[in-house]
């Protein structure tokens, strides 16, 4: 297995698109870090999912449109056969029912196909540090969705209210994206301290994973942008 010159073996990526131009792209995009490797491309979610259990990479970038079985039906079976692997979900702007849809199958991340290309990169280290990662004008959306961002806050922030002081830094940090380690290094606390106040701040929220928690972070105000 290669490595990268700091001798951390690179993230393994299963990449699944149907449209090969698409999945060209993103592996060059990818193949200019050399912390992240490209092991395997599908066409479809189904032959995705049979490489994810094959590789059981560290993450699994999946578009959302594919046939046969498409990217929210092959990240809830990615999430259910091999749990180890974060998803992320590749998807063009305005398809706001996907996304909220893919919130329910515990994706970790949500990227625009039209983003900046560093936002793919920063995104894949995101989550298989164990962070999430929304694009930016992703997250604006998916708050919006069902409502307006006004109505909905006074709820988010009545929520976030419930939590003390140092869970909202946490759930702020997880709003802006951080990883476990990154959030400990900012708050200089340990991994582990790092990972009870998820715990607790996923049970007071009562939120399934880190993508619903940014999600509510960001309707709560507590993230820039």
């Amino acid at each position: 297995m290669d490595t990268d010159t700091t001798g951390t073996p690179p993230i393994r990526v299963v990449l699944a698109d149907d449209e090969a131009m698409i999945r060209a792209g993103v592996r060059a995009i990818l193949a200019s870090d050399p912390g992240i490797e490209v092991v395997a491309e599908a066409g479809d979610g189904h032959a995705a999912v049979e490489l994810v259990r094959a590789h059981r990479p560290r993450v699994a970038l999946l578009d959302i449109r594919m046939p046969r079985l498409d990217g929210l039906a092959a990240a809830a079976e990615i999430r259910r056969v091999v749990p180890d692997t974060a998803t992320i979900m590749l998807t063009t702007f305005g398809e706001d029912d996907h996304v909220a849809r893919a919130l329910g199958h515990g994706a970790s991340g949500f990227l625009l196909k039209a983003g900046d290309p560093r936002e793919l990169i920063a995104g894949v280290h995101a989550v298989a540090e164990g962070g999430a990662y929304l694009s930016p004008r992703v997250a604006r959306r998916v708050i919006e969705l069902g409502a307006d961002r006004m109505a909905r806050r006074p709820a988010a922030r009545d929520r976030a209210a419930g939590l003390t002081e140092r869970e909202r830094e946490v759930l702020a940090l997880v709003g802006a994206g951080l990883s476990n380690a990154e959030i400990a290094r900012r708050l200089h606390l340990v991994e582990g301290t790092v990972k009870s106040y998820l715990t607790s701040i996923f049970t007071r929220l009562d939120v399934r994973n880190r993508v619903q928690a940014a999600i509510l972070a960001y309707e709560a105000g507590l993230v820039d942008g």
